[in-house]
């Protein structure tokens, strides 16, 4: 099968998380905001305006504040990883890029990592 460069986007999702390195970090939630960019396993074209053929993005914001609630991670990096895995995991994407953003110091807009992870699966 040909692959194409088809993606699917999600800027932003506004999340609520305990992450960081010190205790009393964790203690209170903090905004964080994820961005994806997928690439589904089936190319576009082939979806045939069926909702059914294509990833459910709201499934996919649904699972990704799920799985941030039951976490309380150190580091962003642990928490970007996780969330590209669980994903990739979870539904039928080839290719992901997760971009998490955490705004804790005054003096930056924020500070951001971000993963790219891939699966051999064929669909």
């Amino acid at each position: 099968m040909e692959r194409t460069d088809d993606f699917i986007q999600i800027e932003q999702l506004e999340l609520s998380a305990r992450i960081g390195v010190a205790e009393t970090e964790r203690a209170q939630s903090q905004r964080l905001t994820i961005s994806l960019t997928f690439w589904p396993r089936r190319p576009l074209v082939d979806l045939g305006d069926d909702v059914r053929n294509t990833i459910n993005y709201s499934e996919v914001c649904a699972e990704i504040k799920k799985i941030v609630a039951a976490r309380t991670d150190k580091l962003i990096e642990t928490l970007a990883d996780h969330v590209a895995t669980q994903l990739l995991r979870g539904f039928p994407i080839r290719k992901i890029r997760v971009e998490l953003r955490k705004y804790v110091l005054r003096d930056v807009k924020y500070v951001s990592v971000t993963v790219t992870r891939e699966t051999n699966e064929m669909s």
